[in-house]
């Protein structure tokens, strides 16, 4: 079975990042007239590895990634909670602190890892898909397609399943529209990065995924693809 160099510290790394998002997302950001948050600075991010990682490895292997992701996310929020949750000791004096960082709401929890999830697997699976229409051709409209679809699908979770009955409808859909914006914004921005990192890691690895005979269930447990994805002369 054949190893990649770059393959294992790529999906570190976007698992670092997915972790940090999480951490930073309770600062609430002004940027001019945009109001955001810490999350939405770097979360992004993880969709241009996603990108990355089907493009160059397979679907299988940002399968890999997104679960790996996934867990990651589900242990901190838990791990989070419990360690708020302890007495603390009485000489120690940053609870409150502590619990403004890590006292993640159950609820948004909920909706962060289930939008992170759909988003992520919608991402994916819209690239490969389309890598296999344009045959290998047009970069861009990949990268592009994929985040317009998994942001539509990760943003409006997350806000419905966090915010519904708290926000009237009005707010709730100017709040999807809102940060669902910024985000596509923020990966078209990036697709030159996109297209360096990607065209780098298809020399450095001598790899070019084409997905045709994938298993697309997001359920499955079949590794070896994402370790030995179908190659592409170019």
């Amino acid at each position: 079975m054949r190893q990649f160099r770059y393959l294992d510290p790529l999906i570190l790394g976007f698992t670092v990042v997915l972790l940090i998002s999480n951490l930073v997302a309770q600062k609430i950001c002004r940027l001019g007239p945009l109001t955001v948050s810490g999350a939405q600075l770097l979360f992004p991010i993880t969709y241009l590895c996603g990108d990355v990682l089907t493009e160059v490895y397979g679907y299988a292997a940002s399968r890999r990634a997104i679960w790996l992701g996934f867990f990651a996310s589900a242990l901190l929020s838990a791990m989070g909670a419990l360690a708020v949750a302890l007495p603390p000791d009485p000489d120690w004096r940053n609870q409150a602190a502590f619990a403004t960082v890590f006292g993640f709401v159950p609820r948004l929890v909920v909706a962060s890892l289930i939008a992170f999830w759909a988003g992520e697997f919608t991402n994916s699976l819209v690239l490969a898909k389309l890598k296999i229409l344009t045959r290998g051709r047009w970069l861009w409209t990949r990268t592009i397609g994929s985040t317009v679809a998994g942001q539509a699908v990760d943003t409006a979770l997350v806000v419905l399943i966090a915010f519904a009955g708290t926000l009237p409808a009005g707010a709730l859909l100017r709040l999807i529209l809102s940060a669902y914006l910024f985000k596509v914004a923020y990966e078209t921005l990036a697709t030159p990065l996109t297209y360096a990192v990607v065209g780098w890691l298809k020399r450095a690895e001598e790899a070019d995924a084409f997905d045709a005979g994938t298993n697309f269930n997001p359920f499955s447990l079949e590794l070896a693809r994402a370790t030995l994805p179908e190659r592409a002369s170019k």
